[in-house]
C-alpha cells in the first residue's frame, strides 16, 4: 500500500454505538478510535513500557480466546421547571428543581473565572531588568521600562515593570495565586463531575435523574453498558491539576534570599495545568453538558415520594406532627400528601398551595 493510500484508506468497524471508520492500516479498533476523538486533552502518550505491558496482555488474551474459540477475528434553563427531591448527606431533602441545581454549578464556574481574572493580573508586573538580585546591575537605566514596553507591544498584554524588583526576584506569589485558583477550580470541577456521575447513575440501580450523552461503549463484556467517561476524564485531569499545584507550592517556598531558582518548574507545572484544563472544559461542555437531558418522570417520582415534603407542613401543623407524617411515610411507603389527606391535616386548597412547585422551590424568586 502506498504512503498516500495508507493515510486515507479506512475500514469500517462497529460497536454497540454503531459503525465508525478506522484507518485501514491501524492496529487499534473502533473503541480506541472513539477514545482518540473523545479525549483530545493532553497530547501525551503512554510510556513505552506501559504500551509493551498492555501489548503483552493483549497477546495473551488473544491467544487464550483463540484457543477457546471465542475470539472474533473480524473483529442549566432547559431544566428550570423539572421538580426533584433535593439531597443532603446523600439523603432525601427539601425539593428543588433540576434547573436550580445546575444554576449552582454555573455560578460556581463563573465565580472561579472571575477569581482567575483577578489573580492573573499579578502576572502582569514583571521583574524584567532586575538581573540577578534585583539591583539591575549592568543594565541601562532605561532598559527595564523599554523592555517591558516592547514586550507589551509584541504580546498585546498590559505588562508593567514590577514596583519592587527585589520582591519580584524573591517571591513567586503571583504564580502561586493563579495556581491556587486553578486548584480551587479543579476541586469544585471534580465535585460537579462527581455529581453528574451520581445524577446519571443507573439506569435501573441509581439516581437516573439525567441522561449523559453516550460517547462510547462502557464494557467489552456487558452489552449496552455506557459509562460516564467524560466526567471521569474530568476527574482525572482535576487530580493531575492538584498535583501540579502542589509542585508549584513547594517550589515557591524553596527560594532562598535574593532569588527563587525554582522558576522553571513553577512555569512548567502552571502551564501544564492550563494546557490540560483548557481542552477538558471544552470537551466537557460540548460532548457532555450540552447534551444532558432530564428524566423528568424519574425526577417527579422522587419529588412526590420524598418524606422531606413534610418540611413544608411545619408552619401549618408544627414540627412534631410533621415529623410524625414523615415517619409514617418512611414506614408505610405512602407519600406525605397521601397521609396528609388521610389524616385530614389540610384542605385540598391548602395542599395545592403548600405543595405547589412555586411554594416548594421558590420559583418566583428567580432561582430556577
Amino acid at each position: 500500500m502506498s504512503k498516500v493510500l495508507s493515510q486515507h484508506a479506512t475500514r469500517v468497524e462497529r460497536d454497540s454505538l454503531g459503525p465508525l471508520e478506522v484507518p485501514a492500516d491501524a492496529y487499534y479498533g473502533v473503541q480506541t478510535a472513539r477514545a482518540v476523538t473523545n479525549f483530545p486533552i493532553s497530547g501525551e502518550r503512554l510510556h513505552v513500557e506501559m504500551v509493551r505491558a498492555v501489548t503483552r496482555i493483549k497477546i495473551a488474551a488473544a491467544r487464550a480466546n483463540a484457543e477457546l474459540g471465542v475470539l472474533d477475528r473480524k473483529k442549566a434553563d432547559e431544566f428550570a421547571h423539572v421538580l426533584k427531591s433535593g439531597r443532603t448527606h446523600l439523603q432525601a431533602a427539601v425539593p428543588v428543581t433540576l434547573g436550580q441545581e445546575f444554576s449552582g454549578y454555573a455560578e460556581c464556574a463563573r465565580g472561579w473565572a472571575e477569581s482567575l481574572r483577578l489573580s492573573r493580573g499579578g502576572l502582569l508586573a514583571l521583574g524584567l531588568g532586575g538581573n540577578a538580585a534585583g539591583t539591575g546591575i549592568n543594565a541601562h537605566p532605561r532598559y527595564r521600562e523599554r523592555a517591558v514596553h516592547y514586550l507589551a507591544e509584541i504580546t498585546g498584554a498590559p505588562f508593567t515593570p514590577s514596583p519592587n524588583l527585589f520582591e519580584a526576584m524573591q517571591s513567586m506569589a503571583p504564580f502561586v495565586r493563579v495556581s491556587n485558583d486553578l486548584r480551587g477550580f479543579a476541586l469544585d470541577l471534580t465535585r460537579i463531575a462527581n455529581d453528574l456521575r451520581l445524577l446519571a447513575s443507573g439506569p435501573t440501580t441509581g439516581f437516573d435523574e439525567v441522561v449523559l450523552p453516550a460517547v462510547q461503549p462502557g464494557s467489552s463484556i456487558m452489552p449496552g453498558k455506557v459509562n460516564p467517561v467524560i466526567p471521569e476524564m474530568t476527574n482525572m485531569v482535576c487530580y493531575q491539576v492538584l498535583g501540579y499545584d502542589t509542585t508549584v507550592a513547594y517550589a515557591a517556598q524553596a527560594g532562598q534570599l535574593e532569588l527563587n531558582v525554582m522558576m522553571p518548574v513553577i512555569a512548567h507545572n502552571l502551564l501544564r495545568s492550563i494546557a490540560l484544563l483548557t481542552p477538558t472544559l471544552r470537551v466537557l461542555r460540548t460532548t457532555c453538558i450540552d447534551g444532558i437531558t432530564a428524566n423528568e418522570d424519574v425526577c417527579r417520582r422522587y419529588f412526590d415520594r420524598s418524606i422531606s415534603l413534610a418540611t413544608a407542613l411545619n408552619p401549618y401543623i408544627g414540627y412534631a406532627r410533621a415529623a410524625e407524617v414523615a415517619k409514617e411515610s418512611a414506614k408505610t411507603g405512602k407519600t406525605v400528601i397521601e397521609i396528609v389527606r388521610e389524616r385530614k391535616l389540610l384542605t385540598e386548597e391548602q395542599i395545592a398551595e403548600v405543595f405547589s412547585p412555586e411554594s416548594m422551590t421558590h420559583l418566583e424568586g428567580g432561582l430556577s
